[in-house]
């Protein structure tokens, strides 16, 4: 069952990883950097990995190192270790998905990458998106999901079919990433969109210009793109994107 994107995702701009600002002492996906985003009425975009007990970790990359006091897959640590890691350039640990949902409640749009878990955006998951659905019950407020791995976006058609889903899709040049050309090639062509009943993709702005974008747009997929960097970058994404997420600048808000 496909379920429509709410209104509010086209309407207010999204906060890539929420406010960040490490100047600022919000690092990214951090609980600062989501109350930012809420004080000045932006949407928000977070990730989620996985904790080593199968707990969704709001946190980006697969490594500790760059963005925490810490080294190693965040999948190797425990939850409530993970709590205790502080975030580089902040003064809190990292958040798990139900406190960034308390946190949020409904006051703004809520948009949820889930990590690829498999490595090569394979079939190999499972418990992350489990603990996402888990998370999410009972959630009230405009909330969606998405992921660059199709198969975690199929799962959570299954376990949270009234959640609204899409993809986030890409260009999937070689030297972004290491993928065998045939499945780079498969990706780029979007070709899951429909079987994961999803109602919009999130695209990488630069290539916005793709047939298959405009293909998906005529028939009735919402737009989004990541992630835009400057007002110039945004007047052009907008030009077939409906919606921007974006940082290092804060973009305009609809009157």
């Amino acid at each position: 069952m496909r379920v429509a994107l709410p209104e509010a995702f086209l309407r207010y701009p999204l906060a890539h990883r929420a406010l960040h600002d490490v100047a600022c002492g919000r690092p990214e996906n951090s609980r600062a950097a989501v109350r930012a985003a809420i004080d000045a009425g932006y949407g928000i975009e977070i990730d989620v990995q996985m904790s080593a007990d199968a707990q969704a970790m709001v946190f980006h990359d697969n490594a500790l190192d760059r963005l925490a006091d810490g080294s190693g897959p965040v999948r190797a640590v425990a939850a409530d270790q993970l709590a205790k890691t502080p975030l580089k350039g902040g003064s809190e640990g990292i958040p798990d998905l139900p406190e960034v949902l308390s946190l949020v409640a409904g006051q703004v749009p809520l948009l949820i990458e889930i990590k690829d878990q498999d490595g090569a955006l394979g079939p190999d998951i499972g418990p992350l998106e489990v603990a996402v659905a888990a998370a999410l019950k009972g959630y009230e407020g405009p909330v969606a999901v998405m992921s660059f791995n199709p198969h975690a976006v199929m799962r959570m058609a299954q376990l949270c079919p009234d959640v609204p889903r899409g993809l986030v899709t890409d260009a999937y040049g070689a030297a972004d990433w290491p993928l065998p050309e045939e499945t780079r090639a498969r990706l780029r062509a979007i070709p899951d969109y429909d079987r994961a009943d999803c109602s919009f993709i999130s695209h990488n702005w630069r290539d916005l210009s793709r047939p298959r974008v405009a293909d998906l747009k005529a028939q009735g997929a919402n737009i989004l793109c990541w992630t835009v960097k400057s007002p110039q970058d945004e007047a052009e994404a907008r030009k077939i994107a409906q919606n921007v997420t974006f940082e290092q600048y804060l973009a305009p808000l609809s009157a």
